[in-house]
């Protein structure tokens, strides 16, 4: 049975991020809003209510493990993953903005984790999951600026969807992306867990498979769609609200001690993520080449994994 949910989870994921992309934007569109800052904020947001959901009741649960285990792997899997399969299919082009604002706080982010673990020896207190939370909110008090001065400079799209037609995707889509990632993400850990796996493992490999594919799917159909800026603000966006807000709730509902083996995985995240704003610095795009590298690098981190545990 788990398996068949498996199935039906993954064809209702797939149609809702096609709905779901599709009415972003046209929201972006009838507004004037740039599409990225619906990327980083909108789509990043839906895509990632799975982790949320699953990183929270973990801690609540008082399962850090699962907790840490889903937002590493999920974060990890999004630029690796997702990132590198989106730019095998179209090469991403990435906005000067990007390169000077979102890559970089997305970086910091990762950096303010690292140094949260040697400062407390490996455990995150609730003090430090509410400067997360701060930081989450400096970011959004800092988008919605450059949004609304960037609004005026964007031309009315006079066939763009009426908000009627666009918000009601937008529902849609969001239930099935959060519907088809609670499926995939229940049934598959059932499964996992029934193999014998720890959980940290689970959390870094199945439940963030899991809980990523919305992101996947979503950013794929955005690449495919000539929508670069949410493919990519989306994968961007999503990692800030991982680290920053889904995190740093965690934390600050139950303090999070953290396994040695997690610097690992935490300080690959910011190797990792340094490593994309190069390759974005560097050709103002991610290319096909960098894609395949990107997913190259998430195999042997696979192996890795499954070898240490």
């Amino acid at each position: 049975m788990s398996y068949i949910l498996l199935i039906i989870g993954i064809v209702v994921l797939v149609q809702g991020a096609n709905f779901f992309v599709d009415g972003a934007s046209a929201l972006a569109k009838y507004f004037r809003i740039p599409t990225i800052i619906i990327g980083l904020t909108i789509v990043a947001f839906g895509t990632s209510a799975p982790e949320a959901a699953v990183s929270i009741s973990a801690s609540v649960k008082g399962l850090n493990d699962i907790a840490l285990g889903n937002v590493i792997g999920s974060s990890l899997m999004n630029i690796l993953v997702i990132l590198g399969v989106s730019a095998l299919f179209v090469p991403i082009i990435v906005k000067e903005r990007l390169i000077r604002r979102e890559i970089p706080f997305a970086l910091l982010s990762t950096l303010l984790l690292v140094v949260f673990y040697f400062v407390g020896h490996g455990r995150i207190n609730r003090i430090e999951g509410l400067i997360m939370l701060s930081g989450f909110v400096l970011f959004m008090v800092v988008l919605l600026r450059g949004a609304l001065k960037n609004r005026i400079n964007i031309d009315i799209d006079v066939n763009a969807k009426k908000p009627s037609k666009s918000i009601p995707l937008l529902i849609f889509g969001l239930a099935g992306i959060i519907l088809g990632g609670e499926l995939i993400t229940n049934n598959a850990s059932n499964i996992a867990i029934e193999l014998g796996m720890s959980e940290m493992l689970v959390g870094l490999t199945i439940i963030a498979i899991g809980t990523s594919l919305p992101e996947l799917v979503t950013s794929l159909v955005a690449a495919v769609k000539k929508e670069s800026d949410i493919a990519l603000g989306n994968i961007i966006g999503s990692n800030i609200f991982n680290i920053l807000l889904v995190l740093g709730l965690s934390a600050t509902i139950s303090p999070m001690q953290l396994s040695p083996s997690a610097l690992v995985d935490i300080l690959l995240l910011f190797v990792i993520t340094l490593i994309t704003l190069i390759f974005a610095f560097t050709n103002r795009k991610i290319s096909r080449l960098e894609g395949a590298m990107l997913i190259g690098i998430y195999i042997g981190y696979l192996i890795f994994v499954f070898l240490r545990n």
